[in-house]
């Protein structure tokens, strides 16, 4: 009887490398390479990549796995290499979160400190409204989608914010279509590759992660959110690019408004010197931390940070940043609700906490994302709070605004649903800090 390890040797079909991932073995850079190659040429049916994404799930991937599978899905389309071009390029990734507008945010104020920055965002997911979204309700605007548009915007305004296009990545557009279909979407080792690959094919020079924690996060613990963004640091210092990653608060909307043009709205308030104060701490904390990557002294990097919002520079540079992607930054332009409804405390008391994943799902049933796939955003849609957590509230106090669009909805029903989203105690209750802790980078 052989006594070879499960994964040794050469499958020759297949399903026989299913069966390894199956029985709990470790592949080898081959058969990854295979499983990738087969999402991005069709050579492996959608019924066996969506057994080996199973066998993923249940069973996991090494470090060795994980990094393979990373650089495999970034190679199996086009490399953009930007840091050739541009050597001190920044790129930012979030896990998503509520009310969390930072990218609109980060990407003036580091840009305006002579960092270029260039981001490949996402569409809104589940309960998070994606940045692509927000920008779409900017009148205009349209995020690169090759390399030529990327360089282009860079080289005009210092930022870009770009889309995952056929040229990308390919394979992950394939794996994540069925990911979502058969429930494996929270595996880690498919997160991490996701990210990465895409990240490592547009290859900025150093990338900041901001990882959320808490009941509006996906990442609902500490521990969760630790394991997440230790494996994304892990492969991104193994495949070559700096990174570290900021553990963030997720246990309340970070921002005071939910939805696409408010939170454009708000992004531009903090870029103006108003506007959310927990918004501007967490982005000047990664602007830092990134800049601080790329060589820049932490005390200097917040500095200029700070210098950058105070003089208007970041406010100007959005402008900039809006044109050279073909949108209109007069904030007037913005769509606005047809209509608001009240949410008012019922009784009085400290705030203890905020659901912030059910506030997240209410703006999507507002209008402020997809219920289901092809469904329309209503850029006009979403909430604001009026609260936050360790907040005295006495009864009939407005504790959040719902904001109707276009999309038909029973707004007293949501009116209600919105009230169970605040808990109300008498005694005092402390405030969540708002950066959880940092990882990598050293």
């Amino acid at each position: 009887m052989s006594t070879a390890p499960p994964g040794a040797g050469r499958a020759s079909s297949f399903a026989e490398i299913i069966a390894i991932k199956r029985d709990g073995g470790e592949l080898s850079r081959e058969q990854i390479a295979r499983f990738v190659r087969g999402a991005s040429d069709g050579s492996v049916g959608d019924e066996q990549l969506a057994a080996m994404l199973m066998a993923l799930c249940i069973r996991g991937a090494s470090t060795a796995e994980t990094l393979a599978l990373v650089e495999e899905m970034r190679d199996s389309g086009a490399l953009w290499k930007l840091n050739q071009t541009f050597p001190l390029t920044l790129d930012k990734h979030s896990t998503g979160g509520v009310g969390d507008s930072v990218s609109l945010v980060f990407a003036p104020v580091v840009a305006a400190c002579g960092i270029p920055v260039s981001m490949m965002a996402g569409a809104g997911l589940g309960h998070t409204q994606g940045t692509l979204d927000k920008l779409a309700a900017i009148p205009g605007f349209s995020v690169a989608r090759s390399k030529a548009e990327a360089v282009a915007r860079l080289e005009r305004c210092g930022v870009c914010f770009a889309a995952q296009s056929e040229e990308v990545a390919p394979a992950d557009r394939k794996l994540y279509a069925l990911r979502d279909l058969t429930a494996t979407v929270p595996s880690l080792p498919l997160i991490v590759a996701s990210i990465m690959a895409k990240k490592l094919a547009v290859g900025a020079a150093a990338l900041i992660l901001d990882v959320k924690v808490g009941s509006g996060a996906f990442c609902k613990t500490l521990a969760q959110a630790q394991e997440l963004a230790r494996a994304l640091v892990t492969v991104a210092g193994a495949a070559g690019l700096p990174a570290r990653a900021l553990l963030t608060d997720m246990n309340e909307p970070l921002g005071r408004r939910l939805g696409c043009a408010a939170e454009v709205r708000e992004a531009m308030e903090v870029l103006e010197g108003r506007g959310s104060a927990p918004l501007r701490e967490v982005t000047v904390a990664l602007a830092v931390h990134g800049m601080a990557l790329l060589g820049r002294g932490p005390d200097e990097a917040r500095r200029e940070a700070l210098a950058a919002l105070a003089s208007g520079r970041a406010r100007r540079q959005w402008d900039r940043l809006v044109e050279a992607h073909g949108g209109d930054p007069d904030p007037r332009r913005l769509a606005r609700p047809v209509r608001q409804l009240e949410v008012v405390a019922e009784g009085s008391g400290y705030v203890a906490a905020i659901d912030a994943e059910l506030l997240g799902w209410i703006a999507v049933t507002l209008g402020a994302g997809r219920r289901f796939k092809g469904d329309r955003v209503d850029s006009s849609a979403g909430l604001t709070v009026h609260v936050r957590i360790g907040d005295l509230v006495t009864r009939g106090q407005p504790l959040a605004t719902l904001e109707l669009g276009q999309r038909e909805v029973d707004g007293e029903a949501l009116v209600q649903r919105t009230a169970k989203a605040f808990a109300l105690q008498e005694a005092p209750v402390a405030r969540n800090p708002l950066i959880v802790g940092v990882l990598g980078g050293e």
